[in-house]
C-alpha cells in the first residue's frame, strides 16, 4: 500500500462524509454532489485493489496479515455502492446522512489497511 495514496483516500472520505452529514442534517437529499462524491470514493478503492495487487509482486509485501487487509479492502469496497444504493432508493435527508456515516467508515477502513500494510503483528 502506498502511504500517500492512503492519506488521499481517507481525506476524500472525510472531506465526503462530513459534506453529506451536514447536508442531510440541513434537510438536502441525495444529489449529484452526495452520489458523485461516493463515487469517486469507489474510483479511489478500486484504484486501491489494483496497487495491492502489484505492490507485493514488486517487493512491497504487507507487513500484517494479508487476510486481514484483504477482508478489510473488499468490505470497504462495498460499502459505497450499497450506500448509494440505499440513497437512491429512499430519498431523503437521512439516506444523504447515511452516505456520510458509509464514507467516514471507509476512511477508517482505509487507516486501518495502511496500519496492516506498515505493521507486523497488529
Amino acid at each position: 500500500m502506498i502511504e500517500w495514496f492512503a492519506i488521499v483516500q481517507v481525506a476524500v472520505a472525510v472531506v465526503a462524509g462530513l459534506l453529506a452529514i451536514i447536508l442531510g442534517l440541513a434537510g438536502r437529499r441525495p444529489s449529484d454532489l452526495t452520489v458523485g462524491a461516493m463515487a469517486l470514493i469507489l474510483l479511489l478503492l478500486l484504484a486501491q485493489v489494483v496497487v495491492a495487487i502489484v505492490a507485493p509482486l514488486v517487493g512491497n509485501p504487507p507487513a500484517g496479515s494479508a487476510l486481514e487487509f484483504w477482508v478489510y479492502l473488499v468490505s470497504a469496497v462495498l460499502i459505497p455502492p450499497a450506500s448509494v444504493i440505499w440513497a437512491l432508493i429512499e430519498r431523503s435527508r437521512w439516506s444523504t446522512v447515511i452516505m456520510g456515516i458509509a464514507a467516514l467508515s471507509v476512511a477508517v477502513m482505509v487507516w486501518r489497511m495502511q496500519v496492516i500494510w506498515a505493521t507486523a503483528g497488529m
